[in-house]
C-alpha cells in the first residue's frame, strides 16, 4: 500500500467526524498517540510498539486530511535528487 493510499482510506473512513473536531483538537489526539508511541518504545512489548506506530501514522493522515496535505508528495522533499534538510557528514 502506498502511502497516498493509506491516506485516502483514512479520509474515508474517518474525515467527516474529523473535520468536525477540527485541527486543535485532533492535534491534540495525535499527541496522545505519540505519548502511548514513547511508552511502548521503552518498553520491549514489540507488538504495542506497532500498535503504536499504527495509531500515530493514522494521527498523522488524519491531520494531513483536514488541513488539505497530500503526505505523500510532502515527502517527495526527502525522496528527489536534491533532499533538503540534511546536512552532509
Amino acid at each position: 500500500m502506498h502511502i497516498n493510499e493509506f491516506q485516502r482510506l483514512i479520509s474515508q473512513k474517518y474525515e467527516k467526524r474529523d473535520r468536525q473536531r477540527g485541527v486543535p483538537a485532533t492535534f491534540m489526539w495525535f499527541i496522545e498517540e505519540v505519548g502511548e508511541l514513547a511508552t511502548a518504545l521503552a518498553s520491549r512489548d514489540e507488538e504495542n510498539k506497532q500498535e503504536e506506530f499504527a495509531d500515530v501514522f493514522a494521527w498523522l493522515c488524519t491531520l494531513a486530511n483536514i488541513s488539505d496535505v497530500d503526505i505523500e508528495k510532502a515527502c517527495a522533499k526527502y525522496t528527489g535528487k536534491n533532499i533538503k534538510g540534511f546536512k552532509p557528514k
